[in-house]
């Protein structure tokens, strides 16, 4: 008899933890598990990738609220869950104002689903496994019957602020914790080393032929070849966490500089507003463009000189992967998890954080012809595809 697992997320919308997800769906095996899949809102650019297999049931309306503004919960009918949106991001803001927090987004949202949990419905199907994808894990911890439970973590703890009492409870009602680096793990264990027991790494699943074929699908227009000119490019979220206010004022002092270069972002976010009015008031409009939302950004990175990631911080960038596995010349930041993601001088450079970090690392991929052969050489030759770690989340189920 087939295992009956259940995988949820929030939603399948443009950004890496979800490429992950459409990954791990990929490389399940549906003659032995029989899968649902339970998305709070059933919106995304990548819908139309989940492949067959998985059972994606109905919208449950009350998580669909998870989604939406709270404007539109109140329209909706759903008031005690608007007023739990409400007071906690409220208490999020206080609290963070108090501990001088500079991303109080993780405090809303736990304190949301903690004061939202009593007028959530439970899922009335029982299974062997039940898989939380996207953090906080309230809702298989409280609202699903299952034998065990397990929850992934994406993100770097050292670089988040949660409410520690709220975040041990989720933890204790989750049989194993999947981690996506090893220095994700490590971080999250210095806050919580009593879970080391039920804490494994388990990599996001990257299939580099995948990538290898999407990125042939089209030509991007806006990035017309110009002889002379670096094309870079950057792919994720327009987020505080992807550090592209530092990389607008990086550009400006390679354009400073002398370097001829035409920056685009892929993603969307945010931050969007605030960027714009930074590119505008540096006068890089021609220089550093963001290109917007698009379901498949292989095309980009296949077309540009170098990726850069000029993240502040990061649980494991699939982006970086992807990029290498076009053959792409690589620039990341030195941020807590980065020499997870990369081989410093062998497969990409490494560069400090912020504007002058940024600016030194791009400045030495463009000048230094024999470091970019030498990595771009590597990246070819090296095979970054990882499928097997779908054995690991066997070996979880089964165990």
């Amino acid at each position: 008899m087939k295992k009956k697992i259940l995988i949820t997320s929030f939603d399948l919308a443009i950004g890496g933890v979800e490429r992950s997800l459409i990954g791990l769906l990929n490389q399940i095996d549906y003659t032995t598990y029989e899968v649902d899949l339970l998305l709070f809102k059933h919106e995304g650019e990548f819908l139309s990738y989940i492949p067959e297999g998985p059972t994606l049931l109905p919208e449950v309306p009350a998580y669909t609220t998870f989604r939406k503004s709270i404007h539109q919960i109140v329209k909706d009918g759903y008031y005690p869950i608007a007023l739990s949106r409400l007071i906690a991001k409220f208490s999020g803001l206080v609290h963070g104002k108090v501990k001088k927090v500079e991303e109080p987004g993780y405090l809303a949202i736990q304190y949301g689903w903690e004061l939202a949990n009593p007028h959530l419905p439970k899922l009335n199907k029982e299974y062997d496994v039940a898989i939380g994808f996207l953090w906080p894990h309230h809702f298989i911890a409280d609202k699903v019957k299952a034998k065990k439970k397990i929850g992934w973590i994406h993100t770097d703890y050292s670089n988040i602020y949660i409410n520690k009492k709220i975040e041990k409870k989720m933890w204790g009602k989750i049989d194993e914790i999947a981690v996506v680096s090893d220095e994700c793990s490590q971080t999250f264990l210095a806050v919580f080393p009593e879970l080391q027991e039920k804490t494994m790494v388990i990599e996001n699943i990257f299939s580099p032929d995948f990538v290898r074929e999407q990125a042939t699908v089209e030509i991007p227009r806006e990035m017309g070849q110009v002889p002379g000119k670096t094309i870079l490019v950057t792919v994720g979220r327009l987020t505080h966490a992807k550090g592209l206010d530092e990389a607008v004022r990086a550009c400006k002092r390679l354009i400073n500089k002398g370097f001829d270069i035409q920056w685009y972002v892929v993603g969307y976010g945010p931050l969007e507003g605030e960027l714009r009015i930074l590119i505008a008031k540096l006068e890089l409009e021609n220089h550093f463009i963001l290109v917007g939302k698009k379901i498949n950004p292989y095309p980009y990175m296949a077309a540009c000189d170098i990726y850069v990631q000029p993240s502040r911080y990061e649980g494991k960038a699939v982006t970086i992967r992807e990029a290498q596995a076009l053959g792409k010349p690589v620039v990341l930041t030195n941020f807590p998890t980065a020499k997870s993601q990369a081989d410093h001088g062998v497969d990409a450079w490494i560069t400090e954080c912020g504007q002058e970090g940024i600016e030194a690392g791009i400045a030495k991929m463009i000048m230094d012809d024999v470091l970019r052969d030498k990595i771009i050489s590597n990246v070819r030759a090296k095979d970054y595809g990882n499928e097997k770690e779908i054995n690991k989340i066997y070996g979880l189920i089964s165990s």
